[in-house]
């Protein structure tokens, strides 16, 4: 389905678990099993939200769920910040800018 914008429906089971899940608007089911508890979720209504589906930004959300429980594995202690002088533009639209 790469390039296409693809509805998201919110479900809710029995017992309280909401999950999302995609489908185009003309195949989404009334329930679907809750991919915790199996019991038949109904679908709630909620506001219109439309993901692309193969954009960065929804990769990027992705990720981002995914590294709150799966967190990356660190090896080692972050760089050091770079000390000393700042090096020097020479291009003249750069003096027009602010002053830290």
């Amino acid at each position: 389905m790469r390039g296409f914008t693809v509805p998201l429906y919110t479900f809710k089971c029995p017992a309280g678990d909401q999950f999302d899940a995609h489908f185009s608007m003309a195949e989404v089911p009334a329930a679907v099993d809750c991919p915790d508890c199996t019991q038949p979720a109904r679908r709630i209504i909620t506001g219109v939200r439309l993901a692309q589906t193969n954009s960065s930004a929804y990769q990027l959300l992705d990720s981002t769920k995914r590294s709150a429980h799966e967190p990356d594995v660190v090896t080692g202690l972050p760089a050091k910040p770079r000390s000393g002088p700042q090096p020097v533009t020479t291009n003249p639209l750069h003096q027009k800018l602010p002053k830290p």
